[in-house]
C-alpha cells in the first residue's frame, strides 16, 4: 500500500514537473515577417519578459491574412500562459473586414497589456502644392481626381485612416493599392505618387532630410519628435487615428498567471532601454493593465467596424 501511494505521489510530481517545464518557454506568436513593425515590439518586450519573468519568451512568426493566423492559433492553444499574442490593430479591424472569422476577438482571448501606440503622418511629394492640411484641403477640393495616395496594406489602420481622410474632408482622392510601405514612399519620394500615410518610423529619416513633405499627423495630438507638424484633427474635427499593439492569451487564463505577466510587460515599458527603442521606431508606450486593455479592444472593435462600413474597404 505504501509502495502504491510512493508511485502515485512520484506520477504526479513528475506531471506537474512536465506542466511547469513547458511553460518555461513561451511563445509570442506575432501576425507578421521578422523585421517588420510588430515583430521588432515583440522581439523588445520578450527579451524584457524573459529577464523579468526568469524564463525563456521567444518569438514565433505567423505572416499571413492581416494577422488572423497567428490569431487563430493562439485562440485554439492551452491557455497555460506558454502561448502569447502580440497583436495589432488589424485585430479589432479584420471582424468587420472580412466578416466571419473561426474566432472571437474578445470572448477567444485573455487582453493582457496595452503595449503601445504609433501615430502616422500624412506626407506628400517633395514639389506638392500643399504645406499643411489646410492647404492640402484647398488644393485637393480644387481640383477632384487629380492626386492620387498610395495604399500600402488593403483593409490596414493606414488606409482606414486615408478613407476617412478622403470621406471627412470631402475630397476626391484617387487610392492606389501597393504591396508595402517601402514601395510606396519609394513612389512618393520619387514624385511618381503624390501621398501616403505611414507610420512615424517609417518616414521620419525622409523628413528630416527633406525627401517628403509632411502635411499632418493623424492622431489628435502632436507627435513628439516632430511638434511642428499639426494634427488631421486641426482641419477635420474628430479625425483620430492611430495603430497600436497589444499582448494576448488564450482565453481562460489562470487569473494569477495573466496578472504576472501583464504586470511584468507594463514594468517593461519602463524600461530606459525599452523607451529608447520605442522612441527611435516613433512609438508611444501604452503600459494598460488587463481591465483597461480589455475594456479598450471592445471599444475599438465598433469603432473601427464603422470606419470598414462607411469607407466600403475590402481586404487584399
Amino acid at each position: 500500500m505504501d509502495r502504491r501511494k510512493s508511485l502515485l505521489a512520484l506520477a504526479a510530481a513528475t506531471l506537474a514537473f512536465g506542466a511547469h517545464a513547458q511553460n518555461t518557454v513561451t511563445r509570442i506568436l506575432v501576425g507578421a515577417t521578422p523585421g517588420g513593425g510588430t515583430d521588432i515590439v515583440a522581439r523588445a518586450l520578450a527579451q524584457e519578459l524573459s529577464t523579468r519573468l526568469g524564463r525563456q519568451f521567444i518569438v514565433d512568426n505567423r505572416p499571413g491574412a492581416a494577422g488572423n493566423i497567428a490569431a487563430q492559433a493562439v485562440a485554439q492553444a492551452k491557455p497555460d500562459g506558454g502561448t502569447l499574442l502580440l497583436s495589432y490593430t488589424s485585430h479589432v479591424i479584420n471582424p468587420t473586414l472580412y466578416g466571419k472569422l473561426p474566432f472571437d476577438p474578445l470572448n477567444d482571448f485573455t487582453p493582457l497589456a496595452g503595449i503601445a501606440s504609433l501615430p502616422a503622418i500624412l506626407v506628400a511629394r517633395p514639389n506638392f502644392p500643399a504645406g499643411n492640411m489646410r492647404e492640402f484641403i484647398d488644393v485637393a477640393k480644387a481640383h477632384p481626381g487629380k492626386y492620387n495616395m498610395a495604399i500600402a496594406g488593403l483593409g490596414s489602420a493606414n488606409h482606414l485612416a486615408g478613407e476617412s481622410l478622403k470621406l471627412d474632408g470631402g475630397i476626391d482622392i484617387t487610392g492606389v493599392p501597393y504591396k508595402g510601405t517601402g514601395p510606396a514612399l519609394q513612389d512618393v519620394v520619387a514624385g511618381q505618387i503624390d501621398l501616403v500615410i505611414s507610420g512615424v518610423a517609417s518616414v521620419q529619416q525622409l523628413l528630416k532630410a527633406g525627401k517628403v513633405k509632411a502635411l499632418g499627423v493623424t492622431s489628435a495630438r502632436r507627435v513628439t519628435e516632430f511638434p511642428h507638424i499639426g494634427p488631421v484633427a486641426d482641419v477635420i474635427p474628430g479625425f483620430d487615428f492611430s495603430s497600436w499593439y497589444g499582448l494576448f492569451g488564450p482565453a481562460g487564463m489562470d487569473a494569477a498567471e495573466a496578472e504576472k505577466i501583464s504586470a511584468a510587460a507594463r514594468a517593461a515599458l519602463q524600461s530606459p532601454a525599452m523607451r529608447e527603442r520605442f522612441a527611435h521606431e516613433g512609438l508611444i508606450p501604452m503600459g494598460t493593465g488587463r481591465a483597461e486593455f480589455t475594456a479598450f479592444v471592445k471599444s475599438e472593435i465598433p469603432r473601427w467596424g464603422k470606419i470598414v462600413t462607411a469607407t466600403g474597404a475590402k481586404p487584399e
